[in-house]
Parts: structure tokens; sequence; C-alpha cells
């Protein structure tokens, strides 16, 4: 029998990138997702495209709905990658309650229906960041025309407190303790991971998630970008192919995984700032890319840069695609349209 995965949120950028590997490997793939983001209704296509995908268009927020999707798909279950979400800080000072049911809610629902089904597949969750909150108590310095940490040379680890300074960052930490809870009180090998800021093919970015190429995309059509801040502001980023090996190599030593929380990202050696971002993209259009700037947004790191020598340790994994292979890959996709 042909293991299956169960992917929520199997038609957003990630998801798809994650269901193609999975049928690469020779895997039964069942994608949910409610295409409420725009592309998902391309990048479907474009997996059923690719092989035997079952999909389903839905969300999680009813549970029983969800308990009723995971157990007609019992038969091979070997892992279950829960990656539907509600993902832009802004929306959810907008609409907290949405936030809350599709980020907290949605995870608990989808955590049932695992837990209630008498099966115990790998069960990961995609957390993020923010639930770092500011982080104010760590000093930042620039240093080379970009902002850095002072003290902190490998980048945050999973030792920081955590601190959710927006409806979003509550609804998905609270997500993030039932992942890893599960693990404890019911002995589901659940992983999570706090990812960074993922690039790559099939990603349809905006100016609230997806900056990479949300300024790709406006360079593209020839249009201009706002930055909030000095433009100074550094993230590291990962190559959403290196996302994907990270999750394989959680499933594969799921025994040593199961309960822990990793971050995931670029790490100190793959960091980019907006200013060195938009100096990327005017080289490599040959034109000026007009910037209207503006104020800091509330909320905003100067710097994050994650510490992944926990995952490098115990997965065995670490990045592959250096920062400029990455920028030219999705730049080449979305210039394909």
């Amino acid at each position: 029998m042909k293991k299956r995965v169960l992917i929520t949120g199997g038609a957003g950028f990630i998801g798809v990138n994650v269901a193609h590997r999975f049928l690469r490997r020779g895997w039964r793939v069942s994608v949910l997702d409610d295409l409420s983001r725009r592309g998902t209704d391309r990048n479907i296509r474009w997996l059923m495209g690719e092989g035997a995908v079952e999909f389903t268009r839905a969300d999680l927020r009813n549970a029983a709905f969800a308990e009723r999707w995971v157990r007609s798909r019992l038969d091979g279950l070997e892992a279950v990658v829960h990656l539907a979400a509600q993902v832009a800080v802004t929306t959810s000072v907008a609409d907290p309650r949405t936030d809350f049911e599709k980020n907290a809610l949605a995870s608990l629902n989808i955590l049932e229906a695992v837990r209630r089904s008498g099966k115990k597949p790998f069960t990961f969750y995609a957390s993020t960041n923010k639930v770092y909150g500011g982080m104010e108590h760590v000093r930042t310095a620039l240093s080379r025309g970009r902002w850095s940490y002072v003290g902190l040379p490998h980048g945050v680890s999973e030792r920081e407190p955590i601190d959710f300074h927006s409806p979003y960052g509550c609804s998905k930490g609270s997500a993030d303790q039932y992942f890893r809870d599960y693990a404890r009180i019911y002995g589901l090998p659940t992983v999570v991971f706090r990812q960074s800021c993922i690039y790559g093919p099939h990603q349809q970015g905006n100016e609230d998630q997806g900056w990479l190429a949300h300024f790709m995309k406006m360079a593209q059509a020839g249009k201009g970008v706002s930055v909030y801040g000095d433009g100074r502001q550094v993230r590291d980023a990962l190559f959403v192919e290196d996302l994907v090996d990270a999750i394989e190599a959680a499933y594969i030593r799921r025994a040593k995984a199961a309960g822990r929380i990793y971050n995931v990202g670029g790490g100190p050696k793959s960091t980019i700032s907006l200013r060195e971002l938009l100096a990327w993209i005017e080289k490599r259009s040959g034109r000026p890319l007009p910037v209207s700037w503006g104020p800091w947004r509330p909320g905003d790191q100067k710097v994050y840069v994650s510490d992944i020598r926990l995952a490098g340790r115990e997965l065995g994994w670490r990045p592959k695609t250096g920062l400029g292979a990455g920028l030219e890959a999705l730049w080449s996709w979305l210039e394909r349209g």
C-alpha cells in the first residue's frame, strides 16, 4: 500500500511545493485548501497536472468536517502537514476573529481529528518567528548599512521566550503550543517549525506577506514599491526547496523530533536587507525601481535571523541554496508568468 500524506493549505506557496515533493516520492497526496488566496487556483491546477492529487476545496473551521476528512483517508496514512492559515499580521488586526478561527481553531480541529482517528502519523505544523514578538530586550545596531543583533552571532534560538505582539502572533502561537502539547499529552509525533522568510517558485507575494516576491513582481510590472522604516531592516531568507528538505528530514527522524520545535530559516549566512533587495532588483531588471518611503509600522522588527543549529544537529539538515541562486530562481519563475 502506498504511503499517504494529508496536506492542508496544499494549494498555497509552501503547500504546493511540499505536495510536489511527496508526489515525486511516490506517495498518495490528499490536499485541502479553500483557495481564498490569490494564485492558489493556478497552483492547484499546476499540481494536479503533475500527478494524481486528490483535492478538496474546504477549510478546517468546522470540527466535524475536519474529523470526517481525516477519517476517510486513514488507509496508508503516514503524515499530516498542516500549512493552512491566515498569514498576514495586518489582516489579523483588522479581523482578529477570522484570524483566530483560521489559525488557532482550525489547528485544534486537525489535531483532534488526528488524535481521534486512532492513528499516530507524523504531524507537522508551520509556525512563525512572529511568536517571539518584538524582542525589545535584544540590542541591535547599524553595521555596514544594515541592522544586526548585538551578541547573537548565530541568530534567535528556540530558547527565546515567546511573546505574542499581534492577533496573528497569538493565533499562530496558540497553535504552536497545542502541537507541542499533543506530543506530550497524547503521544502524537508532532513537529513544529518556527519559520522565517520563505521564498521561491509558486509564491504570489503581496505587501503584507511574501515581500521578496512582491517587490520582484512590482518591478517586473514597471510599478513602484512602498518601504516602511529605513530599509536597513534585515531578514534571513530560506528557499522553499530547502524548507521542504527540512520537513522531509523531520519525517525521517520523527522518532527523535517528536514534540520538538525548531527555528527554520536561512540563518546568518542567508540574510538580506530591504535596500539590498532593491539594489538586486534594479541590477537584475536594468532599470530604477521607484520607492515611496513611509514610517516604521508598529511591531516591525529591525532584524530577525534564525539560529538554525538545533535543526542541523537533530535533523541533519542545512540549507543548500545560496541567496543569489534562490533570488534568481524566483525572479525567473515570476517572469514566466
